[in-house]
């Protein structure tokens, strides 16, 4: 049923205004449409839903993942350029820390915080 459709991703922000440059600046994401408290980003074939919410930062786990295969390193490079920090998780079964990068079974992983500590990650190889 759901198979054959791509899935979009939902993230709560406390304020589109403080949200936006990271969005916009940082990650490098194009607005599609402007709703005011909402706004829906372009991110490859699927769209970024970025929104007000009071429950803004709630979710620790991870919101967002880009698959970007062997983009990975460079992408992290230039999000941390663009002063980007990285989450780093040491204790992750299986993963070494290599820079920014996690990396183990046969991938590498990297995790960033927006504004409102919504967690975000690149996966590739």
């Amino acid at each position: 049923m759901l198979r054959d459709h791509d899935a979009g991703a939902t993230v709560a922000v406390t304020s589109i205004q403080t949200a936006r440059p990271f969005y916009e600046g940082m990650l490098g994401l194009e607005p599609v449409n402007d709703m005011g408290q909402a706004v829906v980003y372009r991110s490859g074939r699927t769209e970024l839903l970025v929104y007000e919410s009071e429950y803004a930062g709630a979710n620790k786990a991870t919101a967002v993942t880009w698959n970007v295969g062997e983009a990975i390193t460079g992408l992290a490079a230039e999000l941390k350029a663009k002063g980007v920090a990285f989450e780093r998780y040491p204790d992750l079964p299986g993963l070494t820390l290599e820079g920014d990068l996690h990396v183990g079974h046969g991938m590498k992983l990297a995790w960033i915080k927006d504004p409102d500590g919504n967690v975000l990650a690149l996966a590739g190889r």
